[in-house]
């Protein structure tokens, strides 16, 4: 059975064939465009994000092989399924080499065609689902929904080109992951990719950082050092929190995109510099141009290209697969063999407003994969968790920071799960420390921490 509500492009010169499919494929609840030709069907392309293209190989003008070798260029995610009569099943074979998901033959049988497509739609959905990174482990961009389809699209046709980036969403949507992404699939994969928090650096050294000093350009300048732009030629720069560049440094940025060039703290000469230049921000960057914080001209040499990660609690869809990645993780890091979570905990998630969004799902998984007893997690696994829970907040602890957050959490599910551990075994340290699986001198540290000791048997 073909999973519901994708996006399907089909493209046939015969009015026929394009009624029969697409007929069908509604029927399925799937939205279908149609277009007659292949010059159609690029036009489509550009204008929307698709799931699958199914288009007939012989066509007047643009034929199904150009339109493959257009997708394979543009959008390599996206699988293509090519219709064809019995007398060119050889230029068929062919397209599978160069690319193309599979084909189908005329006159086709239902179930033949329901069957390639549904394979199909399952491969672009892992696709989607775990972007990988040229080589590198998979990144976790994760996600099926709608709005990351879009990421994805995007992303897909961007990044082979040097086009200025600027990523946008709140604190933990994955920002960096999506600038990763974007390099690994340029031409600039195997240059590098240097990384700035301009919310990190002194006011008074980022000159220095992004452009480099020479020796006895100031005091304790025993050397010289080449900055970010130089370490990045050839490669891509990525400006993490860019609202945060001093005024000064935004001239001084913008006319290294406008030249090309820099020059050194206490240089005589300029470098020339070819670097790729991607932005992020969890700010609304016309808001700080509005209120003087940010050059209005660097914001448009950086918004060429704008990326939109929508917060969590926007795509709770993507909640399941996301926890199931991120149980697989730390399965595997940590050495457990957790369980998928049951429908009940999965809803008690989606419920939660998910304020540090993926960053704070993937620190809760991390700490249920690590402190579980055995194998299932329950929903008392996630006190502290969702609407109405007792959980710290700003009222109980005063304006917590994120850090102080996390410990305050995780201190609170350590403590239930070592209560837990020992009314298990009857009081019993020896035996609760191996139900932990830590030392027994660990768990007599950690209950003598946290009051705990009054309650043991041995």
């Amino acid at each position: 059975m073909i999973s519901s509500g994708k996006r399907v492009l089909i493209v046939d010169d015969e009015p026929s064939i394009r009624k029969v499919l697409a007929a069908h494929l509604r029927k399925l609840g799937h939205e279908v465009e149609t277009a007659e030709d292949g010059e159609g069907a690029v036009s489509a392309l550009e204008a929307a994000p698709f799931h699958l293209v199914v288009t007939d190989l012989k066509m007047p003008g643009m034929d199904g092989m150009e339109v493959l070798a257009w997708v394979r260029r543009n959008l390599p995610e996206l699988p293509v399924i090519l219709i064809t009569a019995h007398g060119t099943v050889d230029n068929a074979v062919e397209a599978l080499k160069l690319g193309a998901f599979d084909y189908i033959t005329k006159p086709f049988e239902q179930d033949e065609l329901y069957g390639t497509i549904g394979k199909a739609l399952a491969t672009q959905a892992r696709n989607a689902a775990h972007l990988s990174g040229g080589g590198r482990d998979p990144l976790p961009i994760v996600g099926t929904t709608e709005a990351m389809q879009e990421v994805y699209h995007l992303i897909a046709r961007v990044a082979p080109s040097p086009t200025t980036v600027l990523i946008t969403g709140e604190s933990g949507t994955g920002k960096e992951l999506v600038a990763r992404a974007l390099h690994e699939r340029s031409d600039r994969a195997g240059g590098p990719f240097i990384q700035i928090n301009c919310g990190a650096i002194p006011e008074h050294l980022f000159e220095a950082e992004l452009f480099g000093f020479e020796r006895g350009a100031f005091t304790g300048a025993v050397r010289s050092k080449p900055g970010r732009f130089e370490l990045a030629h050839g490669g891509t720069l990525f400006l993490d929190e860019v609202v945060e560049l001093p005024k000064d440094m935004q001239v001084k940025l913008l006319r290294v995109l406008q030249e090309r060039k820099i020059e050194r703290v206490g240089g005589l000469r300029s470098v020339d510099v070819d670097v790729r230049i991607l932005a992020a921000t969890n700010c609304d960057l016309l808001q700080a141009v509005r209120e003087g914080r940010f050059r209005e001209d660097l914001y448009y040499r950086l918004h060429v290209i704008p990326i939109h990660l929508p917060p969590l609690r926007e795509r709770v869809q993507d909640i399941p697969l996301l926890v199931e990645h991120f149980r697989e993780r730390f399965n595997t890091r940590l050495g457990k063999a957790v369980l998928p979570l049951s429908e009940e905990v999965l809803e008690h998630l989606k419920s939660h407003r998910w304020s540090g969004n993926i960053r704070e799902l993937e620190n809760l998984m991390e700490r249920l994969v690590l402190l579980a007893d055995g194998p299932l997690v329950d929903l008392g696994d996630l006190r502290g968790l969702g609407p109405g829970a007792t959980h710290p907040t700003a009222d109980d602890h005063g304006d917590l920071g994120l850090k102080e957050y996390v410990r305050i959490h995780t201190a609170r599910l350590e403590r239930t799960r070592i209560e837990r551990a020992l009314e298990a075994e009857d009081g019993n340290v020896t035996r609760a420390a191996r139900r932990l699986g830590i030392s027994r001198k660990s768990l007599q540290t950690k209950m003598k921490d946290y009051g705990l000791r009054e309650v043991s048997k041995g």
